[in-house]
């Protein structure tokens, strides 16, 4: 196993404890979500989060955004918050030119996608065609502006939040757009007694939100990141993801499988959430507990019936196999 490089001040669970433990001043009974966010975050990709209205998704997205912006020894960590809207155009994402009456030239004003952290609110009540401006912002991270690039910075994290497409007033997101975000995951109401306690709760909540503090700085994520890349995977594991991936392409009930670069994010994600479980290697559960996760809104699917029993059987049957072979036994 490698060794880290270029190690934080603090070991990398208690930095990840820290930066949940923030988040969770905020967003209670959502341990999952909250560490299944910071795996995409620590995996470099980005994530999309539905449900319904008021069920906490931007709210998590602001938490943790504020968690790890602000300053910290010097360093400035933008966070920025797009509210999608149809009359959105994609100059509101990446800037336009002005005039400069002084100089007489046109400059460049940049958009708010020039940030670290990014809340991309309602992202399917935009057009396509506001949508499709994120596209090599999410995948190549930078922009072009006519006949000049322009790249962003090393730390750039895209939480999306959509409502269900079933909606009024919603645009659902392409097949295109929907692979560049590493996770999709499904907030969820939270239990009755978690609910209670937030009602009893909900002004001191709010107060939380106001009052939180950057735990991580930009530099922390950074090393974090690398920390995670050199997590080890068992070969045996690698091989189940080329399992799973290449299963959801003959099964009767897909019509369209999963990609090679599905198959990369399923590997970085397996990697980073290992590092938040406090972990340095795989383990065969962690393939079971983001496998829905990463591939779910890949794949297109010929019925809801369908949808519902395809995956999971691709994935339980990879299961069984890795649980019989007792890698770490």
């Amino acid at each position: 196993m490698e060794s880290f490089s270029e190690p934080i001040t603090i070991s990398a669970p208690e930095a990840i404890q820290q930066l949940i433990t923030q988040v969770e001043k905020v967003i209670r009974g959502k341990r999952h979500q909250i560490e299944l966010v910071v795996t995409c975050l620590l995996a470099g990709g980005h994530i999309l989060m539905e449900d319904n209205p008021g069920t906490g998704k931007t709210v998590l997205a602001r938490t943790l955004a504020h968690a790890i912006s602000g300053e910290k020894e010097g360093e400035s960590v933008i966070f920025k918050r797009i509210q999608f809207t149809p009359d959105l155009l994609p100059m509101d994402l990446i800037g336009t030119h002005i005039f400069d009456d002084r100089n007489k030239e046109f400059v460049f004003k940049k958009g708010p996608l020039f940030c670290n952290i990014l809340l991309a609110d309602e992202i399917n009540r935009a057009s396509p065609k506001v949508q499709s401006a994120l596209l090599e912002a999410m995948a190549e991270q930078q922009i072009t502006v006519g006949d000049t690039t322009l790249l962003l910075e090393k730390l750039f994290f895209t939480i999306a939040t959509q409502n269900p497409v079933e909606m009024e007033g919603t645009y659902p997101l392409p097949a295109a757009q929907l692979d560049r975000f590493y996770m999709k995951i499904y907030f969820g109401y939270v239990d009755e007694a978690t609910e209670l306690n937030i009602y009893r709760e909900y002004l001191d909540i709010a107060n939380n939100l106001v009052e939180l503090h950057q735990v991580l700085s930009m530099q922390d994520i950074l090393d974090l990141r690398q920390q995670a890349a050199q997590v080890f995977l068992h070969d045996e594991i690698l091989q189940s993801v080329s399992n799973i991936v290449r299963a959801t392409r003959s099964h009767p009930d897909v019509v369209l499988g999963a990609s090679t670069r599905s198959g990369i994010a399923f590997l970085k994600c397996l990697r980073a959430y290992a590092l938040v479980k406090g972990r340095t290697f795989v383990i065969e559960d962690d393939v079971k507990d983001i496998a829905h996760a990463v591939l779910d809104h890949r794949l297109v699917y010929r019925n809801k019936e369908g949808r519902q029993k395809a995956l999971e059987g691709i994935i339980n049957k990879e299961a069984e196999r890795l649980a019989r072979l007792k890698l770490y036994a």
